[in-house]
């Protein structure tokens, strides 16, 4: 549709009238709530895709103008057609959820209707101790062998590693404060003894990459939650820089500063990957197969569930309870008849 035919260049005094702002586009407007809430960029990112392929799925008609009949439809599509994950399906209708409620503001009674998909419940894959030393001896990378120790040392996820920062490393204490966590929760967690000397060395390390973004006239870092306005020195004081800082500096989305953000997450992922192979194991590990194993071991050396729990940030105990399903003990670990036949 051309100006003309929307009526913004209309002829008065044989004149133009001066077009009104443009009303802002829809994905505009979300991105803008998604960003007013704090979510991270990896969940802006996600939702403005499952909204732009739900009004692409329907003819790019205006989700104001559809319902429930249209989003189970777009569900129904996700799993029918392609196939997806019940936790994909499950992201897909919260990012619609979003739009409907959070940006759209409809009072839609149909949204608390809405059937989510049910998540299989599935045993976690567990490496052994001894698998877990080999993937580290084939990882060459120094870098990423200690995020890896990291997994496996403290229970991290891997996302919680690389957005590490400095003043959340006590060396001391062999405490590591992990902040804004899944669900936006702080905790604390063990430092592995093993990893001090390497950890110190990698901090050392992120110093001098800061000494010299400084002198290049940069240095800030993203800080989260408007902190950057609230204290304008932090974003450049060391403690807050990243424990591993990418290799070389990129542009914020959210803001367009330039700056040098943590260690790409895909970087460990291939690493692992590769560890994983050359190690001969046919398991199939992954990053995350670390926090599982570390919960595991844990367990099998008679820690209690509840020291677990908190050491792995788990709000509810019944999640952490699934790892007692992978342990060959107590009432599981029932001898087979055909191992007592003489």
């Amino acid at each position: 549709m051309t100006y003309a035919s929307k009526g913004l260049f209309a002829m008065s005094d044989n004149t133009f009238s001066t077009p009104p702002t443009p009303a802002p586009r829809l994905l505009e407007v979300v991105r803008d709530r998604i960003r007013l809430k704090h979510y991270s960029i990896r969940t802006e990112r996600a939702y403005l895709g499952w909204i732009k392929r739900y009004i692409i799925f329907h003819g790019k008609r205006h989700p104001r103008d559809m319902g429930k009949r249209e989003l189970e439809a777009f569900l129904s599509a996700l799993a029918v057609e392609r196939n997806v994950s019940a936790a994909t399906q499950t992201q897909a209708l919260s990012a619609l959820l979003f739009l409907y409620r959070e940006v759209l503001e409809l009072p839609f009674p149909w949204l608390d209707d809405v059937v989510r998909a049910k998540k299989p419940r599935r045993l976690p894959t567990v490496l052994t101790r001894d698998e877990v030393a080999a993937v580290r001896a084939a990882i060459e990378d120094a870098e990423i062998g200690l995020v890896v120790g990291l997994l496996y040392g403290s229970g991290m996820r891997l996302m919680e590693a690389v957005r590490l920062r400095i003043k959340d490393i006590d060396l001391a204490r062999k405490e590591i404060l992990i902040r804004d966590g899944k669900g936006g929760k702080d905790r604390v967690t063990m430092l592995p003894g093993a990893l001090t000397v390497p950890l110190t060395s990698q901090i050392a390390a992120a110093c001098k990459v800061h000494e010299f973004d400084l002198a290049q006239g940069r240095g800030a870092v993203w800080l989260p939650n408007a902190l950057a306005a609230k204290y304008p020195a932090a974003a450049t004081s060391l403690g807050w820089q990243y424990v591993f800082p990418a290799k070389g500096v990129s542009t914020d989305p959210r803001t367009g500063n330039v700056g040098r953000h943590h260690i790409d997450e895909k970087r460990i992922q291939r690493g692992v990957k590769r560890a994983v192979i050359q190690a001969g194991i046919r398991k199939p590990a992954t990053p995350h197969t670390l926090r599982h194993s570390f919960a595991t071991h844990l367990l099998e050396s008679g820690y209690d569930i509840r020291t677990v729990q908190e050491l792995l940030g788990h709000s509810d105990v019944t999640t952490t309870m699934i790892y007692t399903h992978v342990l060959n003990r107590g009432g599981r670990g029932v001898v087979s008849p055909l191992d007592r036949v003489g």
